[in-house]
């Protein structure tokens, strides 16, 4: 009876994995690995940094150190939504299994087929975004 009450106690007192995984930035994913590396790499859950009011993971403490010394250079461009959809007038949030890297910057697009679209244009994506990102801000 002490151990049913003494697990009850506990899965009250603790935090719904939901509501904890909606303070991950990213998804978990790591986001210096996956600029580095040009996909989705998953951050550690024990390698974890607070930036913006969200938790950062990392795959390595070297990434996360990165991140801590300027996060944003590597915190995804457009705060996160997909540079196609703004392209096309529209605010999305990006997906963080569906990355591109353009230049040195990291972007989380919506699906495979918009990273696709934007890898065959990207200059004039970006810059059609850029413009669309100022007016749905």
């Amino acid at each position: 009876m002490k151990t049913a009450a003494l697990s009850l106690l506990i899965a009250l007192l603790s935090p719904p994995v939901g509501a904890m995984a909606q303070d991950w930035a990213l998804g978990g994913f790591d986001a210096v690995a996956s600029r580095g590396a040009g996909h989705a790499v998953p951050g550690r859950s024990d390698v974890v940094t607070m930036w913006k009011g969200k938790l950062w993971h990392f795959a390595t403490e070297d990434n996360r150190a990165r991140f801590e010394a300027d996060p944003r250079a590597y915190a995804p461009g457009f705060a996160g939504f997909c540079p196609m959809s703004l392209s096309e007038g529209r605010r999305e949030k990006g997906n963080p299994r569906h990355v591109v890297v353009i230049g040195k910057h990291l972007y989380l697009m919506r699906s495979e087929a918009a990273a696709r679209r934007i890898l065959a244009a990207p200059r004039k994506t970006l810059e059609k975004a850029k413009q669309n990102w100022r007016k749905l801000k």
